[in-house]
């Protein structure tokens, strides 16, 4: 188990934890056979498996956002039998009190892979982010096949805006893309998210490591070329209302709708005719009348049949939930990209799609496995196993990797009751107005997040002194801090409540010296000693890490 030294933020490595027989899916069983063969081929040993409260913590942060309650924790905890895990893991992705977080968290998740996390944001944007964030959580909430959403996203029509006439949030992963240089960002980042296939090389010139031509790019664009984004006003004014995803005739650059072709230019200038083909091969009507042919729809009933749908959706959510997928980058399946565990790629792809794309499924078997179980340990017995130095990841043991900015949000607020006042609409723009903050400090322009703490001035500040932190460690009559000093157990026992609802586990020796020494820098105040501990908790490695 690792433990993290708070004041100095060093990493300090325990002792094993004794791993205990479970029943598992067959699934799972599969998923622990092909990771083990590997491990064999490579004469590594495993990690031990983690204690029961780290990985607690560890999928209550993968499955709904966030780090588990204190009273969560002691729950689990209490729970006995070698099923314990498999009944969290089931409360957590089924029980009624648990849908609206895994809703929430999933459909941020997705909604930063489809538009971005600044998507939505800017003013000229036409997307909608309350939109998109409306519809996944809808979809996540009732367990809508993960091939019926992607089918829904492509093929979408509709307004952007909750509210709006003819609403449809599925239309914001489009709306802003098909406009763009006659729709090349739609046909990019539909190819990439739920293909794997990385088109987007091939827009000027043929892909220089593998079969994919420049061809093969405008083909697949041409699937886009009937659909236009509108912008829709107030009544009356010049003011923006909201945005409207549209199918229309498209008459081709030829000028003839019947023969609705796409011209594209060579590197030495020739120029050339692309009609809608699919990735496979499989050609489409030419015509550009929606009446005759409805090219996203044809485009999505393609994507249906496609292998490459069901292994993106695997190594996608392999890689949220273990921190490497089967390939690097996680979206790229071209035969360019070697595959770390092609064997279990094509199986759990076999198994999500008989299993009707069903992701909590998916997620159940990710998080059983035994993979999921072991603790972040690299030493002489699985050394190199180290995919940060461009190693294949053997999945010997789990990586460690910083929360999202959400999960950090999240986390904060369950642990001390920090939630903003107001109505759900007020609380939502506070969150979104700190993670902002957030997202300046640690993202890029693309929406890409940092994975490690590097300790920028902009994050330190905003962790040490943000608002959200003055609140989670204020001790004002009512706060996390006084209820805790309030109870009438021990000192020790309530500096082991601290430490339990931030890190999931109890201080060590060398933390229990250092709060009887803030006690007595204190004068004996214990509230302020425990507030000393708690921000010390909070801005440590160790919370804003997954491990």
């Amino acid at each position: 188990m690792v433990r993290h030294t708070l004041l100095c933020f060093a990493v300090l490595v325990a002792g094993p934890a004794v791993a205990a027989e479970r029943a598992v899916p067959a699934q799972v069983e599969a998923i622990n056979e092909i990771i083990e063969q590997g491990w064999r081929d490579f004469q590594i040993r495993p990690a031990p498996e983690v204690d029961d409260a780290t990985w607690c913590r560890r999928v209550f942060l993968d499955v709904i956002g966030r780090i588990p309650s204190h009273d969560e924790l002691q729950e689990f905890l209490d729970e006995r039998g070698s099923d314990n895990r498999a009944k969290l893991v089931e409360k957590l992705l089924y029980d009624d009190r648990y849908t609206e977080e895994y809703a929430g968290h999933w459909a941020t998740v997705w909604t930063n892979i489809l538009i971005g996390r600044s998507g939505g944001t800017d003013r000229r944007s036409m997307t909608s982010r309350d939109g998109m964030q409306k519809y996944l959580r809808d979809s996540f909430a009732m367990n809508k096949p993960y091939n019926t959403m992607v089918f829904e996203l492509v093929t979408a029509e509709g307004a952007t805006k909750p509210g709006a006439p003819n609403f449809n949030g599925a239309v914001n992963f489009l709306v802003d893309k098909v406009n763009e240089e006659k729709g090349v960002l739609a046909a990019s980042a539909t190819s990439r998210i739920f293909l794997g296939q990385q088109v987007q090389c091939t827009q000027c010139h043929n892909h220089p490591f593998n079969q994919w031509k420049q061809q093969m790019f405008w083909e697949f664009n041409s699937f886009f070329r009937q659909t236009r984004s509108l912008r829709r006003f107030v009544d009356g004014t010049r003011d923006i209302d909201h945005a409207e995803l549209v199918n229309e005739d498209f008459a081709g650059e030829a000028n003839d709708p019947l023969d609705a072709l796409v011209f594209y230019e060579l590197r030495n200038g020739l120029t050339r005719v692309a009609y809608p083909v699919f990735t496979d091969g499989t050609a489409i009507d030419v015509s550009g009348f929606v009446s005759d042919v409805n090219r996203r729809n044809e485009l999505g009933r393609l994507m249906m049949e496609s292998e490459n749908l069901d292994k993106m959706a695997v190594n996608r959510m392999w890689s949220l939930f273990l921190g490497y997928g089967f390939t690097k980058p996680v979206d790229d399946l071209g035969p360019h990209n070697p595959t770390s565990h092609p064997e279990l790629l094509n199986q759990l792809s076999k198994e999500f799609r008989q299993a009707s794309y069903d992701l909590k499924q998916l997620i159940t078997w990710i998080t059983l496995s035994e993979s999921y179980q072991l603790s972040p340990v690299l030493g002489s017995n699985n050394e190199i196993d180290d995919p940060s130095i461009g190693e294949m990841p053997k999945f010997s043991r789990f990586y460690l990797r910083q929360m999202t900015a959400e999960q950090l949000y999240q986390s904060m607020v369950t642990a001390t009751d920090a939630a903003g006042s107001g109505s759900y609409e007020q609380q939502e723009q506070e969150r979104r107005r700190w993670l902002q903050q957030f997202v300046v400090a640690f993202g890029t322009d693309e929406g890409d997040e940092a994975t490690t703490f590097n300790g920028s001035i902009p994050q330190a500040l905003m962790l040490f002194n943000g608002d959200l932190t003055k609140k989670a460690t204020s001790t004002d009559k009512g706060s996390f801090i006084d209820r805790i000093a309030a109870t009438g157990r021990s000192p020790r026992d309530r500096l082991t409540e601290l430490f339990m609802s931030g890190l999931a586990r109890r201080p060590t020796r060398s933390e229990m010296t250092v709060a009887n020494k803030l006690l007595a820098a204190r004068g004996g105040d214990e509230k302020e000693m425990l507030q000393d501990m708690w921000w010390a908790i909070l801005n440590s490695n160790e919370f804003i890490m997954q491990h």
